[in-house]
């Protein structure tokens, strides 16, 4: 029987008796920790693999093209404007050089996005691979 705190009464205790609680969370932390290993999926992933061969390294390495967009959508090549139209095969040029040259876009902090979009499309679809970003000066 329960000990009673007070005095002569007969009175049951009201405590629940935790411990087959706590065992039970112990076994379902244990069933869980070894089934969540075996949940994981495997994901498959192409990492270059390396070569034993040094890269050729240019020696006199192009110059890059300076694409600025100011803040309007107007495009400079090398600080001299551009046309929109005329972006397509002026970088199709550039890319069937080899090596290619790195276009370096310098995009104004207000122009719109699209317009940006734009320009890397274009790049893309004239197979450009050299592509970054400066900072506006």
């Amino acid at each position: 029987m329960a000990f009673a705190s007070g005095g002569g009464g007969s009175s049951a205790m009201s405590d629940i008796n935790v411990t087959p609680l706590v065992d039970v969370l112990l076994v379902l932390l244990i069933i869980f920790l070894v089934t969540a290993p075996a949940l994981s999926y495997e994901i498959q992933i192409d990492l270059p693999q390396p070569s034993r061969e040094q890269p050729l390294n240019p020696v006199d390495p192009p110059q890059p093209i300076r694409l600025r967009i100011d803040a309007d959508g107007t495009l400079f090549w090398d600080n001299s404007p551009m046309p929109r139209a005329a972006l397509l095969p002026s970088l199709r040029v550039e890319s069937s050089r080899d090596p290619q040259p790195t276009l370096e876009i310098e995009a104004s902090q207000e122009v719109q996005y699209h317009v940006l979009t734009d320009v890397l499309a274009t790049a893309k679809n004239a197979d450009m691979t050299k592509i970054g970003f400066v900072e506006t000066q």
